[in-house]
């Protein structure tokens, strides 16, 4: 997989595999009409542009994921955490805070997360 980087269409066009597949090929071509209002050769260049990057694969008429959509949306902030922040994760925190009071909710979730990984890192 080359990088983490999807055009808006691009993720659009995943989104609709990862919601649906494994999909018949078929299908993916009628889904793509009614959401994206796409011709069968656009699904079908798409496709193939996708197949290329490593996100999916067609066969035998079968369109199923490579790259899974929770592992393709972790790499793609963590390559914008690397890119924006020189991959300081406190320092996008602390950028986010500043425009978005968190709720106590996340407070704790993120309490949890560091707990957890702090467990992790001492064995």
């Amino acid at each position: 997989m080359k990088g983490y980087k999807l055009t808006d269409t691009e993720a659009k066009f995943a989104d609709i595999i990862w919601a649906n597949g494994p999909i018949p090929s078929g299908d993916l071509v009628k889904l793509c009409e009614v959401e994206l209002d796409w011709k069968k050769s656009t699904t079908y260049t798409m496709l193939k542009r996708l197949e290329n990057k490593g996100f999916f694969k067609n066969r035998n008429s079968v369109v199923s994921a490579l790259v899974k959509k929770d592992e393709f949306y972790a790499g793609q902030s963590k390559q914008f955490v690397e890119e924006t922040f020189d991959g300081s994760l406190p320092r996008f925190l602390a950028a986010f805070t500043r425009s978005k009071r968190l709720s106590d909710r996340e407070i704790d979730e993120l309490q949890r997360l560091i707990d957890e990984h702090r467990g992790d890192s001492n064995g």
